[in-house]
């Protein structure tokens, strides 16, 4: 089935780990996803950014969130929860992408309603390949929610 050409979105990536987010950022160029991925480095950050606070008054709403689960600050956990339980941030999708394999780690992601949870592949080509199909599956396959910012 072949869908239409995707409108480019607005990607935020919650990462404190300087590598993943290089590699992450080398997924978006390699792959030439046309998105555009906003980076912040700790769940206060991450907070600042979704409520328009601070340096980042003038952040366009994410349209996706990557986010990390170990985090500085806040972590991922906790920012996942504040998402989830605000009517204004709530539609938005969030990917959790870590290095954690933990069942207690995924359990409590879907619990607190992240829409998916990604082990980080070790190997740079799998992780790659991992952004990637979270792109297709995200932008090109799915439908998300355009809300006026």
């Amino acid at each position: 089935m072949t869908t239409p050409a995707a409108t480019p979105i607005d990607v935020l990536l919650i990462e404190d780990d300087p590598g993943d987010e290089l590699m992450t950022r080398e997924a978006f160029e390699d792959n030439r996803i046309g998105n555009t991925l906003h980076v912040v480095r700790d769940g206060e950050e991450a907070l600042d950014f979704l409520y328009r606070r601070g340096e980042h008054t003038d952040a366009p709403r994410p349209d996706l969130v990557l986010l990390d689960l170990n985090l500085p600050k806040y972590d991922g956990r906790q920012v996942l929860e504040k998402i989830k339980s605000d009517p204004d941030l709530s539609h938005i999708p969030v990917v959790v992408l870590t290095t954690s394999a933990a069942e207690e780690d995924i359990l409590r992601s879907y619990k607190l309603h992240a829409n998916a949870y990604v082990t980080k592949p070790v190997d740079l080509d799998q992780f790659i390949a991992a952004v990637r199909q979270i792109d297709d599956f995200f932008v090109q396959v799915v439908r998300l929610p355009r809300i006026h910012r």
